[in-house]
């Protein structure tokens, strides 16, 4: 089932979403990729966010990629925004645009999906 990206699901809603499909409980789940159930819900609820190592685990129980959750991974990657602000300060120019103008973020993932778009035409 595809899911569009306006939509888009978090990493914790997904798992619960995939696991429902497979109609594999949170215990069953859990004993699969080697936690307990009150680990994985935390992370089904958003109150823990797993480890690559966690990822690929849970990755291979729901037969999907690592990158398939990792895009719906919601946190903010302050420190790749610190590092980019700092070595390039259009960046952060760019960001306060966005958050002093209101750029909704549908707009903004519009945006940068067409601009990849038109560059993989040009290729």
């Amino acid at each position: 089932m595809l899911r569009m990206l306006t939509r888009m699901e978090t990493l914790g809603l997904f798992v619960q979403h995939k696991r429902d499909e497979l109609d594999m409980s949170l215990r069953e789940f859990a004993r699969q990729i080697g936690y307990t159930a009150p680990f994985v819900s935390d992370i089904e609820r958003g109150r823990r966010h797993p480890s690559d190592e966690v990822l690929a685990k849970i990755a291979r129980v729901l037969n999907v990629s690592v990158d398939e959750l990792r895009k719906r991974d919601t946190r903010a990657p302050i420190d790749d925004i610190r590092r980019v602000t700092q070595s390039d300060p259009k960046f952060a120019i760019a960001f306060r645009t966005v958050i002093d103008k209101n750029i909704s973020a549908d707009d903004l993932l519009n945006w940068a999906q067409k601009q990849t778009s038109e560059k993989s035409k040009k290729k």
